[in-house]
């Protein structure tokens, strides 16, 4: 099993995240699906292909990509007091 985490465009809701959950679900290969509303993130982990879960996504109506590895690294410097675009600097 892998994991893929997704950044996915025009989630703003709970219904978003069931809508964005009924696209992924049903896809062969899915295993768990967990969706971060507040970040615009989506982690599937599972057998399946990235470009099969973008496609599923962006036919549901939420574009999606893939997110590159150091991305999480890259929120965890900008984001909170301290960062480099804190208000407090």
């Amino acid at each position: 099993m892998n994991s893929i985490e997704l950044q996915v465009e025009g989630m703003s809701c709970s219904s978003c995240v069931k809508h964005v959950n009924a696209a992924l679900q049903p896809l062969a290969g899915v295993g768990e699906v967990t969706v971060d509303l507040a970040h615009g993130r989506v982690k599937v982990t599972g057998d399946v292909q990235s470009n099969t879960l973008i496609s599923a996504l962006t036919e549901a109506g939420y574009p999606a990509s893939l997110l590159a590895a150091d991305s999480h690294e890259q929120v965890r410097k900008t984001s909170g007091c301290g960062g480099s675009s804190c208000c407090c600097h």
